[in-house]
Formats: structure tokens, sequence, C-alpha cells
């Protein structure tokens, strides 16, 4: 039997591989939007806003579970709250499958500088506290950085003419669609708290990724060692956002440059 489920954050990067698939398992599949898009493939758009709320209770209406994917760099903490707040007001007692970042309690954030650089982690970390708090059945899965992302950062920073990579900065790079499979299995389940984290094959420093990106696209320009200050800066030069234990991922930094880079 289907299951209603609806996804937030289901338009963003994650999103659009986590959605096809729960439509392929035969659910019933609604997606929160910003903004009106007209039922496609299966899939139901419903408008709300995470500022004001407007939307967000008919959103959740009777929805079986909900996976949340929404969130930015510094806001995921207001928008929990908000979505705890729908899920009271509309009477729903859904399982809610959460996506996190492996390390959220390793990387303080104890400046300003701090909150600029890697203010995500500890934003992350405030969003679990708020669904762990709120009495919803939940389900919380950690993962790594996805191979994508990396990606995106490699791409920016290899347009300027010396490319700065952070000392000692190491990651565990997962592709984005192996967190994918693993969220929809975990909506298929009953809620588990939080589930072991995923990570990546392979620890790499940031300046080997950054390398291997420039050697894949013919590039050779150097890279340069810039020392980035602050205590969440030690945390990763330190290892905080890793899981050599839960190396499961499956794709390799290089594989998925072989695949995605031309």
């Amino acid at each position: 039997m289907s299951a209603r489920i609806l996804v937030t954050g289901g338009t963003g990067y994650l999103g659009r591989l986590v959605v096809p698939r729960l439509v392929s398992a035969g659910e019933e599949v609604r997606v929160v939007s910003r903004s009106p898009h007209a039922s496609a493939d299966g899939v139901r758009y419903v408008v709300a806003d995470w500022e004001t709320g407007e939307g967000l209770a008919q959103a959740v209406g009777d929805a079986e579970v909900v996976v949340h994917l929404a969130g930015d760099q510094l806001h995921n903490e207001p928008m929990a709250r908000a979505l705890v707040r729908a899920v009271r007001d509309a009477g729903a007692q859904p399982h809610l499958v959460n996506i996190s970042v492996v390390g959220a309690e390793k990387v303080p954030v104890r400046s300003a500088f701090d909150r600029r650089a890697l203010g995500y982690m500890a934003s992350k970390l405030a969003q679990e506290r708020v669904l762990e708090e709120s009495g919803i059945a939940w389900t919380n899965l950690r993962a790594t950085q996805f191979h994508e992302l990396v990606l995106i950062a490699a791409r920016a920073l290899a347009k300027l003419p010396v490319v700065p990579t952070p000392t000692g900065w190491q990651a565990q790079p997962i592709a984005a669609d192996e967190v994918a499979a693993r969220l929809v299995e975990l909506a298929h389940g009953e809620p588990q708290g939080r589930v072991p984290d995923v990570a990546g094959p392979e620890v790499l420093t940031f300046r080997a990724m950054v390398r291997a990106y420039l050697d894949a696209v013919g590039s050779r320009r150097p890279t340069m060692p810039v020392r980035v200050p602050g205590a969440a800066s030690r945390a990763y030069a330190a290892g905080g956002n890793l899981a050599p234990d839960r190396a499961v991922g499956k794709q390799t930094w290089a594989e998925f440059l072989a695949e995605h880079v031309a």
C-alpha cells in the first residue's frame, strides 16, 4: 500500500533525487514549494512560506511521512520550528525523516568568522535538537559532504588565477544519489531516532580534491594553501566532519569526476 509522503526541499538538489525514487516506489508524493508548479510525473506541488508559516499546515495535512530536506546555510533551526508548528496545527502524526550532516556536534561555531565559514554545522545541530524535542516520531540521517557540492566549490575556486585551498581540511565525500537511496529506505521504515551515519569511501584533503578537479578539466592553475582561522576550521582539520567507520558509500571522487566532468 502506498503512503502519503510530503517532501520539503523537494525541488532542491537532494530533493530532485529523492522524489523520483519515491514516485517509482509507487508512493503518493507531495512537494512543498515556494511558488506554484503544475502537478507532473506523479508529484503534486503545494505552496507554502517558511518565514510566515502560511500554507505549511495544509501542506502537512494527512501526510504519513515527511521527508525534511529543506534548509540553507544558516536557517535550518527556524525552518524546523516552522515545520513542527505546522505538524501540530494540522493535528498530524507523521514519521519525520530528516537529513543532517556528519560531525554537527564536533564543529564548534564560536565566533562570527566561524559562522561565516562553517555555520552550517551548528545550524544543522540546532535543527536536530528542535526535531528531537518536538515529540514527533522521527528518524535522523547524517551524511558527509556530497560529491556534487564539492564540485560546485571546486569550479568556483578554479576561476581564480591561484586556487586557494584551506590548510589541513579533509572531507569524505559521498554521492548524493546514494544518500537519496538511504533516505527513501528510511521513509519506508519505522521511526528510529538517529540512525548510523553515511559517508563516502575515502578521506581526502580538500587540496587533493581540488587538484583532481583541475587535472580533470586540464587546468594547470596552481593551488595555494590558505590557513583558515577559527575553532570550526581547526575541527575540520582534525577530522570532526569525517566518519571513517561509516565509509559505506561506493563512488569515489575520481569516479565521480570521470562521470561528470568533461
